[in-house]
């Protein structure tokens, strides 16, 4: 019997990442989700230097302003409830100094812009086309940090609207890295505070604007997270107590799903390796004096070693 549909899959053949690569990615939470296990398995990797993302705009705002090196000033943040945030940025960058932040931001361009010029590979992960134009400027912002809403109009990008930023932010970074590799995907997570119905119209321009930009001869690829959650995870137990966030193991079989097309056989093998020291080094023993305890400590000692000397980068 076969209990599930499964969407076929293939690996790519040109370009996929291994542990000299760099990986870059923006977007929504599930960037992060999906950045976290990057992390975890010790790639090369950075995620959202301005925090969360949900739509185009933000990300080709932020994209613009770390080509350009922008130096954010006064001018660019603003006090509310004893907080200064900042319109381009989520709110965790939020800092109750108005110096700190400052800094944060233009440090963030700054190590943004130099991992741009290195990165192998670009993910990013719309997770919606609403998108709020603060008023007084008539910009659209990244993230309105709670200020009442009758300052910003609520507005549906196009789809032609989505793929001319999507156009613009492929351009920029090919600007300063030519031969950069493009990976989108939409996020899982439904936006059910748009409304449901909303939420589904949000969801399909952006999958048809991303369909109009994808090219595998121009190294733009698409990866179906959403499509898989949808089909292959199609039971609330897949998901958080919210029912709306995909819980730990629908990211890691989304993982998998990611891996087998995106990352290269060799690769696959180290990342095993990666994970049994992960895992060796969460051991708690029964008794950590123990002979045996310390010959696991001295074999992982050599674990780590073995593998440190093959990627200078890796460090537990």
């Amino acid at each position: 019997m076969n209990l599930q549909t499964k969407i076929p899959l293939k690996p790519n053949p040109f370009n996929q990442i291994d542990y000299n690569a760099k990986v870059l990615l923006l977007g929504s939470c599930f960037s992060e989700n999906i950045g976290e296990t990057f992390e975890y398995f010790k790639f090369q990797q950075k995620q959202n230097p301005f925090g969360i993302m949900f739509h185009p705009l933000a990300i080709e705002t932020l994209i613009t302003n770390v080509i350009n090196e922008k130096q954010y000033t006064s001018d660019d943040i603003f006090l509310h409830n004893e907080q200064w945030h900042c319109y381009d940025a989520h709110s965790r960058l939020s800092n109750s100094s108005k110096e700190q932040l400052l800094q944060d931001l233009n440090d963030n361009i700054t190590n943004a812009y130099q991992f741009l010029h290195e990165a192998s590979h670009v993910v990013i992960t719309l997770g919606t086309a609403w998108a709020y134009r603060f008023i007084e400027t008539d910009a659209f912002v990244a993230n309105c940090h709670k200020i009442p809403q009758k300052k910003f109009l609520k507005e549906l990008l196009s789809v032609e609207k989505i793929t001319e930023s999507l156009e613009a932010t492929m351009s920029l970074v090919r600007s300063i890295n030519p031969k950069v590799t493009f990976i989108f995907t939409v996020s899982p997570v439904r936006h059910i505070k748009d409304g449901f119905v909303e939420n589904m119209q949000s969801k399909a321009h952006l999958i048809t604007a991303i369909h109009h930009v994808v090219e595998p001869r121009n190294n733009y690829y698409y990866f179906p997270s959403y499509e898989i959650m949808m089909d292959e995870l199609r039971d609330y137990r897949f998901y958080n107590a919210d029912m709306l966030h995909p819980n730990t193991t629908a990211i890691n079989y989304i993982w998998e799903r990611f891996v087998t097309v995106w990352i290269s056989e060799d690769t696959q093998t180290t990342i095993q390796s990666v994970e049994e020291i992960q895992k060796g080094i969460a051991h708690r023993p029964f008794n950590p004096k123990s002979d045996v305890h310390q010959t696991f400590l001295k074999q992982l000692d050599n674990k780590k070693i073995l593998l440190e000397s093959r990627f200078p980068h890796i460090t537990f």
